[in-house]
Order: C-alpha cells, then structure tokens, then sequence
C-alpha cells in the first residue's frame, strides 16, 4: 500500500478532524488515525469511540488498497514542517511500518493494523434533515456557550434539537440561563428530538465554513451523522429526557427595556470589575429612561456605577444578574439593540435582538437573577 499526496493538503484535512482525537484514551489504537486507500481515494478518520470524523481526498498516485493506523501526533508535527511538497507513504502489509518520504528526507514510524480499528457504529432505520451550513453554524454558535458543565446532569451537557414541520429549534441551559434559537425555515415531516453532545457541535462549528451548501443530517434514537462536503462526522446522542425548558420561560413580563446593545455590554464588562468575585453580581436600578448599573465587592472596598440611557415601559425596577452570563449572552447577539423583559426580582430575566432583518430567526435568551443584599 503506498500513495503520494500533498503535504499541505494532506495537513490540512487531518487538522480538520483532529479535534475529535482524545488524550486520555482507553483504546490505544485511538490515538492513531486510521487510513483506508481504496483506488486513487484516501479515507481518513479520527475517533474516540463517542465521536468519529472522516475526511476524504484524492491522492496523485496509489498502489495497492488496504488501511493502517498511524500515530496522529508524530503524523502531524512532521507536516506542520513542510512547505507545500509531495509526500510518499508506504506502508509495510507485514508489520505496518510506515516510511514516510518528503523532499531529501525519509521518515519511519511504527503503524498499526488498521482492521483493528473501532468501525464506526451505523445509523438504522434512519431520518434526515437538510441544513443550509451557515444556519447550522449560527445554531450551533448561538446555544453552545448555554450548555452545562456538569457531568452529573448529562443530558443538560448538549444541545437539544427538536424537528417539527413548522420549524427546527435547537435549546441549551444550564438551569442559570437558558439560550432557545428557533429557525422557521428549517422542517421535518415528522415532529422528533435528540440531544447532541458539546464536544461534536464544537467539532463541527470549528469546521462549517460559511458559503457551504447543505448539511445531511442523519438520525436514529442512538446515533447522528453530518456530511457535508468530504467530511463525515458520527455521533453518539445524549440518552435522557430533556427538562421542560417552555416551563422556566415566564410568559408575562410587563417591564420591558430596550437599550443599545454595544454600549450597555461596554458598561457591564467595566461595572463588573468592581463586583464581587464569587456573585459576579451587578444590580441594574431602572427608573424612567434612565438604567443604572452598579456592582460592589465589601472584602476590598471595590465600588462602581455608570448611567445609561434606555427605553423602558414598566414600573421602577431594582434587580441583580451574573454578569458573566450577560455579557455572554450580549456578546452572542448581533443586534444594534437589545430588550431585556423582567417582571420581579425573583423572576427570570429575557433577552431577544431588536430590529432582527431575518424573520425566519427567533433567538430568546434567558437569565435567571441573582438575589440582591438587603
């Protein structure tokens, strides 16, 4: 089995598919990429049992078809070395051995069986959805940063799909603030959910390159694929129920705000400095078309307020949020104005974009407060 490919090319694609890669693997075949040479086509995959991603690229010269497992990390730091030049890789059909030839230079590393690599489970009795990648993207960007940390509630650990005729929305929480995006123009012929892990949505946000045509999405109750292009991803799906994530969302909020997104997120970041670094809480005081944000931490003597101006329909309001968790949420949103819905200081806090050209785009972002100082 040999071929000669570009090193460039070559580099890029196992870059492409290496954040699936794992350091602490059980298996240690996995810290290996599997190549499959079948006529003048490379097939290359990258897995962690939970994860595989795949890659294909034609190659200038093949000989003989078979698959090996070569090391990633030596494969790729002997790349990154490279300028733009042909690579020859033959491999050994006794012992695997791989001899990699670029230039005046010769490089052997040990392979490894490649049959003995973990085949990638198949997706049965299957649905499929269609996905412009760039709505794909922005879903993925919009909700990722919402979903929990904690391994104990697995299943609030990714991000909830659910597939309906009207609409596709994709929901993340992590029980302190809650991100719903919803797409009007993305539907399934039948309503269906499933909960997808972080660590594959981060995969393919980092890979999705904005222009891309459409994603396949394929589903079963277990497992989900996504093709686009020459890439591959597999998956396996979160098992568990999703919490009732329509319950926490409070459906009357009277006093509603709307106020410059850029400044208001300026003010915040500065207004936090000062704040306690265990709350993290900065208290929002609303009177009139006046907001006023302030934060204090007693241990060092730490105090700050700033002034802005708003928009605001309601009754005089003092009310206390994380400021971490607002200006992700800021930072995650593209309008030039805001609007912050509240109804008591105990109650959750919304944010939605103002002024959203997309009418085929719902984004809601919840916050729940933080309990202000007698």
């Amino acid at each position: 089995m040999k071929f000669i490919v570009s090193s460039s090319l070559l580099l890029k694609q196992l870059q492409t598919i290496s954040g699936v890669l794992s350091t602490n693997n059980t298996l240690p075949i996995l810290d290996n990429f599997l190549f499959e040479l079948a006529d003048s086509e490379i097939k290359i995959s990258a897995s962690d049992l939970e994860t595989t991603m795949t890659s294909r690229i034609n190659v200038d010269m093949a000989e003989g078809d078979g698959s090996v497992a070569i090391p990633a990390k030596i494969l790729i730091d002997t790349l990154k070395t490279f300028a733009d030049i042909p690579v020859t890789i033959d491999i050994d059909p006794g012992n695997f051995g791989v001899t990699l030839t670029a230039g005046e230079g010769k490089y052997r590393l040990a392979g490894q069986n490649g049959e003995e690599y973990p085949q990638v489970p198949p997706i049965e009795e299957a649905s499929s959805v269609s996905i412009d990648a760039d709505i794909l993207y922005q879903a993925i960007s919009k909700t990722i940063f919402a979903a929990s940390n904690d391994d104990l509630r697995p299943v609030m650990a990714g991000v909830l799909c659910e597939l309906s005729p009207e609409g596709t929305t994709f929901v993340a929480t992590d029980a302190h603030k809650l991100v719903r995006y919803r797409r009007l123009d993305v539907a399934s012929q039948e309503a269906t959910s499933f909960i997808l892990p972080k660590k594959p949505l981060n995969q393919l946000r980092h890979t999705l390159v904005s222009g891309e045509d459409k994603v396949s999405i394929e589903y079963s109750e277990t497992n989900a694929r996504f093709t686009f292009k020459n890439i591959i991803m597999t998956c396996r799906l979160i098992d568990g129920k999703y919490p009732n994530y329509t319950a926490v969302i409070p459906s009357n909020n009277p006093n509603k705000m709307t106020v410059e997104r850029q400044p208001f997120l300026n003010a915040i970041k500065r207004v936090s400095i000062f704040s306690n670094q265990t709350t993290y809480q900065v208290k929002f005081k609303i009177a009139g078309s006046e907001l006023t944000l302030s934060a204090e931490d007693l241990d060092y003597s730490n105090e700050a307020k700033e002034r802005l101006t708003c928009h605001y329909e309601g009754t005089d309001l003092e009310i206390g949020f994380n400021s971490k968790f607002m200006v992700e949420m800021l930072n995650n949103l593209e309008s030039d104005q805001v609007m912050v819905e509240m109804s008591e200081p105990n109650r959750a806090g919304l944010l939605s974009p103002m002024g959203n050209e997309n009418k085929d785009e719902e984004i809601l972002m919840l916050v729940m407060p933080v309990m202000l100082n007698a």
